[in-house]
Order: structure tokens, then C-alpha cells, then sequence
């Protein structure tokens, strides 16, 4: 397994930050932000609609801290053109959306844009094998998808480790999403995952570069 020799990436979710005062933010949040993570829905793939193409497009104006765009939804590719187009740096998919897929990995691989796929709790972490040369990022959810405030799954550090296990000497990077709370963090980073996704744990803190700077200390 490889070694955690890098600082813990912090993909710092705009879902959790003050969705009124988004540039104030984004502002606040980028000197310890290695990317934003920018939760996409179709209100079909999961209930929710936060994040659309026009609203990224102003943000990415204010910030030049990679956009990774968490696409979830039932056909990825009615939406991807127009988020691509906002300025989205890095798209990851749900594996889960099967063929569609494919047709996401190649459509960002052709506007010069980085791909990852994620995997929700139930799927198969084997799954990930044909994906592995297209790929440089793995997103973990620990909760359900789509769903803010839930608390880590039980599963989810055997399953960090496992995945760890299949993207050993690879460049992939291993990111966790869902339940991040102080207790859980070092958990999942002791179970192999190279990055994190932060919400309330970071936007919430009383002292955001104290917080930023515990956890890139794991």
C-alpha cells in the first residue's frame, strides 16, 4: 500500500458554506482549500438541486482554486457540456451510472479536463479495475449520496482501505466524502484516504485556518 507521504487534500465543500454570502466564502476559505468540491443534482439521480452551470461560472470568477464538479445525476451528459463550459477543472461520476460513464470519462478527457468516478457504499470497490488508467481521482462516500449531515457509515474505513489497496502504485488520488467530523477524519485518513471532503467540520469552525492546518496534519 502506498504511503500517506502528502499533506491531506482538502476538496472544502461549497455545499456547506454560507450559501448567501457565496463570494465572502470562497474568499474565506481559499487559502486553506486545495480544491472546492461542487456538489451538481438533477433532482432525479438524488432529491436535491444545489450547484447549476451559471452560478459556477460566476463563482469560478472569483477564485483560481481548482472546481471539482461531483456529477450526480441519472444522464451526466445533458448536464456535463454546460458545466464544462463554466470552468469546472476536475468531474467525478458515480460509477453507479454504468455506461454513461465512459462517455463522461472521454468528453472531459477531451476538453483537457481531469475525470474521477465515485462509489457509493453498496457498490463493489472491484469495480473500480477498468477505470484505473482513466481516472486521478476515487471519491468514497461514507454516507448516502447527495444527503448533508449524515454520520460516517460503519463500513467506510474498510472500505477506504480496500480501495487503497487497488490504487496501490497508482497516481490516484483516494478521496473521502460524507460524515467528516473531528472524530472521523483521522480515521479515514489512517485508512488510507489521500484527501478529504470537508463541509460543516471546516465552514463551520470558529477557526477555519486552526482547522485546516489540524487536519493537514494527519
Amino acid at each position: 500500500m502506498r504511503s500517506l507521504t502528502e499533506k491531506l487534500w482538502l476538496d472544502v465543500s461549497l455545499w456547506s458554506a454560507d450559501l448567501a454570502n457565496l463570494q465572502q466564502e470562497i474568499a474565506r476559505l481559499e487559502p486553506h482549500a486545495d480544491s472546492f468540491h461542487v456538489d451538481a443534482c438533477d433532482g432525479h439521480y438524488v432529491p436535491h438541486l444545489v450547484f447549476f452551470p451559471d452560478l459556477v461560472a460566476r463563482l469560478r470568477e472569483l477564485t483560481r482554486v481548482p472546481f471539482h464538479l461531483h456529477l450526480m445525476a441519472t444522464r451526466p451528459m445533458d448536464l456535463l457540456t454546460a458545466f464544462l463550459d463554466a470552468g469546472v477543472d476536475r468531474v467525478t461520476v458515480p460509477i453507479e451510472c454504468g455506461k454513461r460513464v465512459w462517455q463522461v470519462l472521454d468528453h472531459v478527457h477531451s476538453k483537457g479536463k481531469a475525470a474521477g468516478i465515485s462509489f457509493e457504499l453498496d457498490t463493489p470497490v472491484d469495480l473500480v479495475r477498468p477505470f484505473r488508467s482513466k481516472i486521478d481521482t476515487v471519491v468514497m462516500m461514507g454516507t448516502a449520496i447527495g444527503v448533508k449531515g449524515c454520520e460516517l457509515d460503519e463500513r467506510a474505513c474498510d472500505r477506504v482501505t480496500a480501495m487503497k489497496s487497488l490504487l496501490d502504485e497508482t497516481p490516484i488520488r483516494l478521496v473521502a466524502d460524507g460524515g467528516i467530523r473531528q472524530e472521523t477524519a483521522p480515521l479515514l485518513r489512517a485508512s488510507g484516504a489521500d484527501g478529504i471532503v470537508p463541509g460543516s467540520l471546516l465552514c463551520k469552525s470558529a477557526d477555519v485556518a486552526e482547522t485546516a492546518k489540524w487536519l493537514k496534519s494527519l
